[in-house]
């Protein structure tokens, strides 16, 4: 779905870090990103409603010690940041929906979603979130 995503804008790529059939965890890919050649603390892009869950994250204070956060935020959505944290906010693009809305609105009707129509239609033929 990602990839299907990313076909809409030029701009974007999906990545393969976490590509497999196990489960993938945060504070694995990091490692994974921090192995790459120049980069010592990435990026983490992140919904305010999933920042504010972090503290039930597997090896989350790993995790919060080795990223930098960008916080999008949401409607309503309202977080701490945690101690050692370093998160900026990022008030400009509050994105309405978050991928837990968009998985309960799949279940009624995927023609509806809020997302590019390569991957509704892909929801939609896989009959996913049902």
């Amino acid at each position: 779905m990602v990839e299907l995503a990313c076909r809409e804008d030029a701009r974007f790529e999906a990545s393969r870090l976490e590509e497999g059939t196990s489960p993938s965890y945060s504070v694995e890919t990091i490692a994974r990103v921090r192995g790459t050649e120049g980069v010592e603390r990435p990026y983490f892009v992140i919904g305010a409603d999933a920042f504010a869950e972090i503290g039930t994250w597997y090896r989350w204070r790993e995790v919060v010690d080795a990223a930098t956060f960008i916080v999008v935020s949401r409607p309503g959505a309202t977080y701490a940041v945690p101690e050692g944290a370093i998160a900026f906010r990022l008030e400009d693009v509050a994105l309405p929906i978050s991928s837990s809305e968009i998985r309960r609105l799949a279940k009624e009707h995927s023609a509806d979603l809020p997302v590019p129509l390569a991957v509704a239609e892909y929801i939609e033929r896989r009959g996913l979130y049902r």
